[in-house]
């Protein structure tokens, strides 16, 4: 009978796999630094607007994930490419809320539990991702 998996090929899908959820964590432990609140104690609190939030940005970085790994070479260049589409992920976001923070201070009214705010910045951290990504094909 042949083998339909070889130790190799999974060796290879682990190492891809671990390293993607490797970069998604530390693209949220970055996006948690630029938090002045602790979004996991809100959360917990039944915070709805923290959570969307929050997983707005996780979901936009699998994005970026997903298409470094569909282009890249080989798990290196995946890898340095995954960070430089979290850092461009983090440092877009932050741009644009510090944009909107005259005329809508996001972080309180997300913090307040603004469920249209977080769902807004939900939606903005995917169209980021999407866009991130997109800059990342070659």
């Amino acid at each position: 009978m042949d083998n339909f998996i070889s130790l190799s090929a999974l060796l290879d899908f682990l190492a891809h796999a671990g390293t993607g959820l490797f970069l998604i964590l530390i693209g949220l432990i970055a996006f948690a630094l630029t938090t002045r609140f602790s979004e996991m104690k809100l959360i917990s609190q039944g915070n709805v607007a923290v959570a969307l939030k929050l997983w707005g940005k996780a979901i936009g970085l699998a994005i970026i994930i997903y298409t470094v790994w569909s282009n890249s070479v080989s798990l290196l260049d995946a890898f340095i490419w995954g960070l430089v589409g979290i850092v461009v992920q983090v440092v877009v976001y932050l741009v644009i809320e510090i944009i909107l923070r005259p005329s809508i201070n996001v972080e309180k009214k997300v913090e307040e539990g603004n469920t249209a705010i977080g769902f807004s910045l939900f939606s903005l951290a995917i169209v980021v991702g999407i866009v991130v990504a997109a800059s990342l094909t070659y």
